[in-house]
């Protein structure tokens, strides 16, 4: 049976690599936020049509992965999963289709975080990666909104 796995973690902490690593390691589909932010904005649109818009992509991707699992494909969403309200109401919307979910949460500690963070503004930069690019400050305010789940919210830790 088909499920979906929940990439949570707070900004910049490898969400993305992981969630590849699944896809190449299974028959997963990577639904992202972030690609198609950035496909069809670029680096910014300002905050709150920023925000707009990722609520509609969201809303979207949820549709488009029941789809996908009801053609027998496993889901990827890689977007944070950032509060426990997210989670939750994420786990029921599929809970209510009868579709597995799993949560794997990424910790990382705050010295692998900032080589990471600093590692990616670099790669922008240098037009290596396509991803957001975060000024030190800025990635600490994202990274504070950031609502750590409890141990039985966590199907898989990382």
């Amino acid at each position: 049976m088909s499920k979906v796995y929940l990439i949570c973690g707070r900004i910049c902490c490898g969400k993305t690599t992981y969630a590849q690593k699944i896809c190449s390691e299974s028959n997963a589909i990577l639904l992202s936020v972030d690609e198609i932010m950035l496909s069809l904005f670029d680096q910014c649109c300002g905050e709150k049509l920023h925000q707009e818009y990722e609520k509609r992509i969201k809303e979207y991707l949820f549709t488009k992965s029941s789809e996908i699992i009801e053609k027998g494909f496993d889901v990827v969403l890689d977007w944070g999963f950032w509060t426990k309200e997210e989670r939750n109401s994420t786990r029921e919307f599929y809970k209510s289709q009868n579709i597995n979910c799993e949560l794997h949460y990424i910790e990382i500690d705050d010295k692998t975080w900032e080589y990471q963070l600093n590692k990616r503004n670099n790669e922008i930069l240098n037009k290596e990666t396509k991803a957001y690019y975060l000024e030190h400050n800025r990635a600490l305010e994202f990274a504070s909104r950031f609502e750590k789940p409890d141990m039985d919210e966590v199907d898989v830790f990382v």
